[in-house]
């Protein structure tokens, strides 16, 4: 999961020339062909508020680098941790949290990499 949240960059940042992390790109059948999942499910996750993509002016959805990284976090809360969804957006808060005040995370959840996340 760690690989790749900087955008490619030795750095951590994106590639220069790249669009950045908050770019809205992404349609929600391509995001969902990134993630391997159903729109349905992206569409579940922002009715609860896990994640809010941006809006066109004709009101459709674009995901941001950004959205799918924290999308691939909640996939992995939910698929190899076991979290509910309810679960993830605690665990998000507290990994964000620990992140930001230098502290590691349990062992458990070392491979959860909340550094490029907007919680």
């Amino acid at each position: 999961m760690a690989e790749g949240i900087g955008g490619g960059s030795p750095t951590g940042g994106p590639l220069p020339g790249s669009p950045g992390l908050d770019k809205p790109i992404y349609t929600i059948s391509v995001a969902a062909e990134i993630l391997e999942t159903h729109p349905r499910t992206l569409m579940m996750y922002e009715n609860i508020g896990l994640v809010v993509p941006q809006r066109t002016s004709t009101n459709r959805r674009r995901f941001s680098q950004r959205d799918i990284y924290k999308l691939q976090t909640i996939q992995s809360l939910t698929r190899q941790h076991g979290v509910n969804l309810t679960g993830v957006r605690y665990v998000l808060a507290l990994l964000k949290a620990l992140n930001d005040h230098g502290i590691p995370p349990p062992d458990s959840l070392k491979d959860i990499d909340v550094s490029a996340l907007k919680i």
